[in-house]
């Protein structure tokens, strides 16, 4: 199982969107553990969007279209809808 992820910089105003097969451990990854790439700068992050996928195929064609001008429009809706 993997997971496509949107995380949000609640202090920068910045998002972060990935994939993973173990998403609690990549968020304490982008949290505390990496030291080195974009998320380090803006911490902390928290998840604001997740969804599933059987396959890792799946799940990199669902990132690739969160990353794109339509996917993070509808990634930053979310953020206004919460906040």
């Amino acid at each position: 199982m993997f997971t496509v992820y949107a995380l949000y910089s609640e202090k920068y105003g910045k998002i972060y969107i990935g994939y993973t097969s173990n998403l609690e451990q990549r968020l304490i990854s982008h949290n505390t553990l990496a030291t080195k790439g974009y998320t380090i700068m803006f911490r902390p992050w928290t998840v604001i969007h997740k969804e599933y996928f059987g396959s890792k195929s799946e799940a990199v064609k669902r990132e690739k279209q969160l990353k794109s001008a339509q996917g993070r429009k509808f990634i930053w809706g979310i953020i206004k809808i919460d906040g």
